[in-house]
């Protein structure tokens, strides 16, 4: 017969659990840097060692439109009756 009572739950802070995985982390894509056998490995890391230590690089975004901007709207179901689902009145 299960135990009636209930259980505490316990909660995980996941982000201060990676936290703690994160010296082991670094090392491991340091070596897959410096020893992967893929190229695309290699470069992958050296990507992601860069990203975290000095952010990823700022985008240039423009809000410039050239030429004319057209909204296109159409009704998709044409054969839909809009009257209410069977079985209701």
């Amino acid at each position: 017969m299960p135990d009636p009572t209930p259980k505490k739950r316990t909660t995980i802070d996941l982000g201060s659990l990676a936290r703690s995985h994160a010296d082991n982390a670094v090392a491991t894509i340091a070596g897959l840097m410096r020893d992967g056998l893929e190229e695309s490995t290699r470069l992958r890391a050296a990507d992601i060692l860069l990203d975290r230590g000095f952010g990823r690089p700022k985008q240039e975004t423009t809000n410039e439109v050239k030429g004319e901007l057209r909204v296109i709207m159409r009704k998709v179901f044409d054969d839909i009756d809009d009257s209410e689902p069977e079985g209701h009145p």
